[in-house]
């Protein structure tokens, strides 16, 4: 698939993700308010919905319909969101900008930023969870523990930590010196995390094998690399009107990249190595892995 026509299919997907969005957090379905409007604004406010794609492309393998994997999609989507809003928070990487907007602490406020993310994070699993017509409960209860482990201490907040300390945040202000296979192993945490639930909630709503939860989840974690170095060297490289954030920010903070520890050379070579790891773990699948064969490509050659 083109990068053309991926691009086309995943904003297709992504307006159908956006009006489920829309649904979950409509003037109906939260209170009427200033916390709610803080919700919208973080959720609503634009994104790729690259993630969602995932999920509902990789339960395309194993035959279930987009309506069915449409709730995983939508909680992993709002469970993001929130991590967002608080990498936003002044406290972590104090941004003014996110998609091109203010971020949620700007247009609101610090607290009512804060209890917005919480509150996302909350009705994420909420709807992971909420039982459909004839589910199977144990899907349900897989999916739930498979997401707080990659949300939590053992994912994405643990990589947020490894992160901040890295920075040199604690323990007298001094950024570390990592390694690169200390930086790949943070970034596997803080970003990798979700893209390997995002394969691997597929094969769970499937009811797939073993193996085939292994294959996805390698898929997800070589997406998440991937996915990551573009976002270094983009931060690096692209303009703030291009990435509708703001640039050059990591090395000035002394944030652990791969381009600030091997250089952007060597990055792009790990960046190649990723997509083609991606691509390796869908071989068993063929043609029917086109779209997340297209999406590892993607993640590597975007421009925002």
């Amino acid at each position: 698939m083109a990068t053309t026509d991926f691009e086309a299919d995943l904003a297709t997907t992504g307006k159908q993700v956006d009006a489920a969005l829309e649904t979950l957090l409509g003037e109906g379905a939260l209170p009427k308010g200033r916390l709610g409007g803080a919700m919208r604004h973080a959720v609503l406010g634009g994104g790729k919905r690259l993630r969602p794609y995932i999920v509902l492309r990789s339960a395309e393998l194993f035959a279930i319909p987009d309506a069915a994997a449409m709730p995983t999609a939508c909680a992993l989507e709002l469970l993001h969101c929130y991590s967002l809003i608080h990498d936003d928070l002044p406290a972590m990487d104090d941004d003014d900008l996110r998609r091109g907007r203010p971020t949620v602490h700007r247009a609101y406020d610090e607290a009512t930023a804060i209890l917005a993310g919480d509150t996302l994070l909350t009705l994420a699993f909420e709807v992971v969870s909420t039982p459909a017509p004839q589910a199977d409960p144990a899907i349900a209860a897989t999916l739930v523990h498979t997401l707080a482990r990659a949300a939590g201490a053992t994912g994405m907040a643990a990589g947020q930590i490894l992160d901040l300390e890295a920075e040199g945040r604690f323990d007298g202000g001094k950024p570390l010196s990592l390694s690169e296979s200390q930086v790949s192993h943070l970034q596997s945490l803080k970003t990798g995390s979700l893209f390997r639930f995002a394969a691997e909630a597929g094969a769970i709503l499937g009811k797939a094998s073993p193996e085939d939860r292994v294959r996805l989840a390698r898929y997800g974690a070589a997406l998440g690399r991937a996915f990551q170095i573009a976002d270094d060297l983009l931060d690096e490289e692209a303009s703030p009107e291009e990435l509708g954030k703001a640039t050059a920010k990591d090395r000035a903070r002394g944030k652990a990249t791969l381009p600030a520890v091997i250089g952007k050379g060597a990055a792009r070579e790990r960046l190649a190595e990723s997509v083609s790891a991606a691509r390796e773990a869908l071989v068993p699948y063929g043609d029917r892995a086109s779209r997340l064969l297209a999406a590892a490509d993607f993640a590597a050659t975007r421009r925002n």
